[in-house]
C-alpha cells in the first residue's frame, strides 16, 4: 500500500464560498456543463481608458478589487453599443448600496472617473480546481478525506485509492486529468507491486485517458523511455537516486545489482563513474541499454540481464580480469579552438580514467528481499586479500542497500532490526553502535537513511556498511 492510500489532509478550496461550483451530490457521470454558473458582482466602470492605469492601482491599494486565485479582474463592458473597460469589486461591495462603498470607490464615483452598477460573473468548470470538483460531487461524509495524492511517470497518472473512493474512481480519474494538461493517462494499481511478478510490476485498470503506457520520464538531466507496465519505477525517488549518486566519484567503480532501468547508473555515468548494471527483467535491461546509449553514458556504464546473486560473485571475478581506458575528449566549441590555435595556446587535454579492477561500491535497490541477496558476499574477494588495505590503499567497497522495516515509534528499533537482518545474511554481527561516531566497530562505516514512508506500517531505509573483511576474505 502507497501512502497516498492513507489518509489525506482536507483539502481546502482557494475561492471564497460564493464562487465555488454548484453543488450535485446524486451525479454518476461527470456533466462538465453543470459547473457553469453566474455570480451577480459589482463592477467600477471607466469612462476613459486614459484612467486605467491609475483607477486600477488606486483600487488595488484600497483593496477593493475582486481578487480571485487565476480570475482577472479586469473585464469587457458593453452599453449602449459601447465598449469600456470594468474593474470587478470584492464581493461586500454592493452598487446599489453606497454604504458598502470604501472611500476610494466613493471619491472615484463623485469625480465622474468610474460608474458603479451590476456585472454578472460566469464561471465554467475550467475554471475551478480538481479540489473544487470534488468537494461538489462527493459525498459529505468523504470531504475530509479527498484523494489528492498521485505519482505521475511521463504523461501517466499512477493513483491509489482507498475502498472508500473505489465508486468514484471515474470521477476522479476524470477530473484529475482535465486539471493536469500534461497528463494524458490515469491510472490505479488493483494489486501490490511485485504481487505477481517478480519484476516488481504490478496489475492496473485504465481509469481515463488513452490506453498508452510507452512514457518519457526525466530525472537527474537524464531521459528514459519505457513501457510503464512492463518495468518498475517510482517518480518518489529521485530525491533518493540523487542522494546516492552524489555519493560516488568520478572514477570509481560501482555495482548495480538490481539497476532496474538505470535511474542509479545512467545518471552515474553521466558524471564519469563507472558502473556495471544489472537487472533481471529482460525489458528492464533492453531499457537501460537505450538509457546509456541515448543519454551518452556508454563509456561508462556497462549494462548486464543476470540473477542478482549470481551477479555479485561473477562481476567481482570478471572485474578483475576487464582492464579499461576512457578518454574523454573536451567539449570545445569550434570558435573558441580556433582563437586559441591563432593566439598559439594551450587548449584542454583529454581526461584518462583507468576502470578499477574492484567494486567501490555495490547498489540494492530491492527492498522487498534485497537484504537476502547479502549471502552472496561471503567470500566474494577470498584469496584477493593483497588487493586491499593494509597491503594498498585500495579500501573494501561499501554496501548500500534497500529494505522495509516497520514504522516504528522509535526508529532505532527499526535501526536495530534491519541491524539483525543483515547480520544473518552475512554471517557477521553488525549493530547499531557501528554507525559513524558511534561506540562500535568504526571500519563499517554504518549509516541507516530514511529514504520514505511507504504506507502507516511500513518504512523505506537505505543501509550503507562497508563490507566487513572477516564477510569479504572468508573462505567458503
Amino acid at each position: 500500500m502507497d501512502i497516498d492510500s492513507a489518509p489525506a489532509q482536507p483539502l481546502r478550496s482557494d475561492v471564497p464560498a460564493m464562487f465555488r461550483p454548484p453543488v450535485n451530490r446524486a451525479m454518476r457521470v461527470l456533466d462538465r456543463s453543470f459547473f457553469k454558473t453566474t455570480v451577480p458582482v459589482t463592477a467600477a466602470t471607466i469612462y476613459k481608458a486614459s484612467d486605467i492605469s491609475s483607477v486600477r492601482a488606486k483600487l488595488q491599494k484600497s483593496r477593493d478589487l475582486l481578487l480571485l486565485p487565476r480570475l482577472s479582474s479586469i473585464r469587457d463592458i458593453e452599453k449602449d453599443n459601447f465598449v469600456r473597460k470594468c474593474l470587478l469589486l470584492k464581493e461586500e461591495v454592493k452598487h446599489d448600496d453606497a454604504a458598502t462603498w470604501s472611500p476610494t470607490v466613493t471619491e472615484l464615483v463623485e469625480k465622474g472617473l468610474v460608474g458603479v452598477g451590476p456585472y454578472d460573473l460566469t464561471l465554467e468548470y475550467d475554471y475551478w480546481t480538481y479540489a473544487d470538483i470534488m468537494a461538489a460531487i462527493l459525498p459529505e461524509e468523504m470531504l475530509d478525506e479527498i484523494p489528492q495524492g498521485f505519482t505521475q511517470v511521463g504523461h501517466v497518472s499512477h493513483l491509489n485509492l482507498r475502498e472508500q473512493y473505489l465508486p468514484y474512481k471515474t470521477f476522479i480519474a476524470e477530473v484529475l486529468l482535465d486539471k493536469n494538461p500534461n497528463i494524458r493517462t490515469v491510472i490505479r494499481k488493483t494489486e501490490d507491486v511485485g504481487s505477481h511478478s517478480q519484476f516488481r510490476t504490478f496489475p492496473f485498470e485504465l481509469l481515463a485517458g488513452d490506453n498508452d503506457l510507452n512514457v518519457i520520464q526525466h530525472e537527474q538531466n537524464c531521459e528514459f523511455r519505457f513501457d510503464y507496465s512492463r518495468v518498475y519505477w517510482n517518480s518518489r525517488l529521485e530525491t533518493e537516486h540523487r542522494r546516492l549518486v552524489d555519493k560516488f566519484r568520478p572514477g570509481e567503480m560501482v555495482c548495480d545489482v538490481m539497476a532496474g532501468v538505470g535511474p542509479f547508473a545512467v545518471p552515474a555515468g553521466r558524471k564519469k563513474i563507472f558502473v556495471w548494471a544489472n537487472d533481471l527483467n529482460p525489458h528492464g535491461y533492453e531499457v537501460m541499454q537505450d538509457a546509456i546509449k541515448h543519454n551518452k553514458a556508454d563509456k561508462f556504464v556497462t549494462p548486464f540481464n543476470k540473477d542478482g546473486r549470481d551477479f555479485i560473485r561473477w562481476s567481482a571475478r570478471e572485474l578483475l580480469e576487464s582492464p579499461l581506458t576512457v578518454t574523454v575528449e573536451p567539449k570545445i566549441r569550434r570558435s573558441k579552438k580556433a582563437a586559441a590555435e591563432e593566439q598559439g595556446l594551450a587548449l584542454p587535454q583529454p581526461e584518462v580514467f583507468h576502470r578499477p579492477t574492484v567494486f567501490h561500491h555495490y547498489v540494492m535497490n530491492l527492498p522487498g528481499n534485497a537484504i537476502e541477496f547479502l549471502d552472496a558476499f561471503v567470500g566474494v574477494y577470498a584469496g584477493k586479500e593483497s588487493l586491499f588495505a593494509p597491503h594498498t590503499s585500495q579500501r573494501l567497497p561499501i554496501v548500500h542497500v534497500y529494505c522495509f522495516s516497520g514504522h516504528s515509534d522509535d526508529e532505532h528499533d527499526d535501526h536495530v532490526d534491519i541491524c539483525q537482518r543483515i547480520s544473518e545474511r552475512i554471517g557477521h554481527t553488525i549493530t547499531t553502535e557501528d554507525r559513524v561516531g558511534g561506540s562500535g566497530n568504526q571500519e563499517i562505516e554504518l549509516a541507516i537513511h530514511n529514504v520514505r514512508l511507504v504506507s502507516p506500517n511500513k518504512q523505506m531505509f537505505c543501509a550503507s556498511f562497508r563490507l566487513p573483511k572477516e564477510v569479504a576474505f572468508k573462505q567458503v
